[in-house]
C-alpha cells in the first residue's frame, strides 16, 4: 500500500513538473534569445526531460508492477490507450525544442539567437496535449472507455 502511495505521488508530483516546465519555457521565450539565455531554457527543459522519466516510471510501475489496480483496468481502457498516445506525440513533439535549445546554448553568451516560430507553436501544441491527458484520467478512474 505505501509503495502505491508513493508511486502514485511520485507520478502526479512529475505530472506538475512536466506541465510548469512546458509553461516556464513558453514564458521565457521570445523572437530572439542571448545564448545564456537559452542555456536556462536548456536546464528548465532538462528538468522536464527527467519528470517525464519519473512520470513514465511511476506510471508504468502503477500499470504493469502489480501496484494498485490490476493491468487489465488500464490495458483494457480505450481512454488509457489515447492517453498512452497522446503521452508519446507529446515526447515526440519535445524533440525539436530539446534539440534546438541544446544545440544553441554554446557559443558567445551574449549573441542573440533567431527563435523559429515552430519553436513557439510546438511547446503550445505539447500544453494542450498535455491538458487533455487529466481529463482521460479523470474519465478513467470513473470507469469510462472500458473495452468489454
Amino acid at each position: 500500500m505505501a509503495i502505491e502511495i508513493l508511486l502514485r505521488y511520485l507520478h502526479f508530483i512529475s505530472i506538475f513538473a512536466i506541465v510548469s516546465s512546458l509553461v516556464a519555457e513558453l514564458l521565457l521565450l521570445k523572437p530572439s534569445l542571448k545564448r545564456k539565455e537559452i542555456e536556462r531554457l536548456a536546464k528548465i527543459d532538462g528538468i522536464y526531460g527527467f519528470a517525464v522519466l519519473v512520470v513514465l516510471a511511476a506510471g508504468m510501475s502503477l500499470w504493469l508492477g502489480g501496484h494498485g489496480k490490476p493491468a487489465e483496468f488500464y490495458s483494457e481502457n480505450a481512454l488509457f490507450q489515447i492517453k498512452l498516445g497522446l503521452f508519446l506525440v507529446i515526447g515526440l513533439l519535445s524533440i525539436y525544442p530539446t534539440v534546438f535549445f541544446f544545440k544553441k546554448r554554446k557559443g558567445d553568451p551574449t549573441e542573440l539567437v533567431e527563435i523559429p516560430n515552430s519553436i513557439f507553436w510546438t511547446i503550445r501544441l505539447e500544453l494542450l496535449l498535455a491538458f487533455i491527458i487529466p481529463l482521460l484520467a479523470g474519465l478513467m478512474a470513473k470507469g469510462i472507455g472500458y473495452l468489454d
